[in-house]
């Protein structure tokens, strides 16, 4: 026999044993029955702590322990900023974020995104007695955002002109004004700035055609193929079953200050027609 090639084959083998196999996300979770979940920290509807229990609540904290409740295991909510959502789940601080978080293509590149479980959308206000239908009805005009925001991304993509605050009650201040022709903002604020309209200011109503389309999903870590499916999976389980619609009409549908309801269906991204942001 050689030993020397023996030696070898027990040295290489013993090497191997030390490299570990890439961990299945999946199986952890369920191993350790505990589905860890970044959300917001202090962004109600969708995660805020209650006034009352002070345990966090919100539309994000409902669905994390739905999809928890699908896997049999607990939910362990991570409150987290704004900034941290995507490096929380790259770093493997946390299973999965689920906490109003738009596919963008810079967030595409560190992180896995699940099915989009709803389109956020930037939306157009302007007072009641406007003329236009349509967003290319607005081309060239003023109208307002906060700025540095989504809202001022699409005026621009709009070939609008821009006028920015740093708050949305300023901006919306601006249209009441005369200021500016419209305002853009996410459907929540928009809707409620409709609604107050209609007893107090200048009544406003929502153009239809949205400004710019965001895609919510769920922030997975990369290479995580059976996470990824398990999820999506879920997703389209509890869309299907219509929990989805019973968390969202909980947090933001017609009985809530936000009166919004959710029409959109969990699909892949491919299957969407929108127009991603860098």
């Amino acid at each position: 026999m050689n030993w020397k090639c023996l030696t070898l084959t027990v040295a290489f083998a013993g090497m191997a044993a030390a490299v570990p196999a890439k961990a299945d996300q999946l199986d952890n979770i369920i191993s350790a029955k505990t589905l860890r979940c970044a959300t917001f920290a202090d962004v109600p509807p969708f995660a805020s702590p209650d006034p009352k229990t002070r345990e966090m609540a919100g539309f994000d904290v409902d669905l994390c322990g739905a999809i928890a409740k699908e896997l049999g295991v607990k939910a362990e909510i991570k409150p987290v900023s704004v900034e941290a959502r995507v490096p929380e789940v790259k770093l493997g601080r946390v299973d999965i974020t689920v906490a109003n978080l738009a596919y963008t293509l810079s967030r595409a590149e560190q992180i896995q995104f699940s099915d989009p479980y709803y389109l956020a959308k930037e939306m157009l206000i302007v007072p009641a007695d406007d003329a236009g239908k349509k967003k290319a009805d607005y081309a060239g005009q003023r109208i307002a955002s906060t700025k540095g925001s989504t809202s001022e991304m699409s005026i621009k993509l709009n070939k609008s002109d821009p006028l920015t605050f740093q708050d949305t009650a300023s901006a919306y201040l601006a249209v009441q004004q005369g200021k500016a022709r419209g305002m853009v903002a996410n459907t929540m604020t928009t809707t409620k700035f409709v609604n107050e309209s209609k007893s107090k200011g200048k009544e406003m109503r929502m153009i239809e055609e949205p400004m710019l389309y965001q895609p919510i999903g769920i922030g997975m870590a990369k290479d995580q193929p059976a996470l990824t499916a398990k999820i999506n999976e879920i997703l389209r389980k509890l869309d299907t079953s219509g929990e989805i619609n019973n968390i969202w009409d909980k947090w933001l549908g017609p009985n809530t200050e936000y009166k919004m309801t959710r029409t959109d269906k969990v699909v892949s991204l491919s299957e969407l027609k929108f127009d991603p942001i860098p």
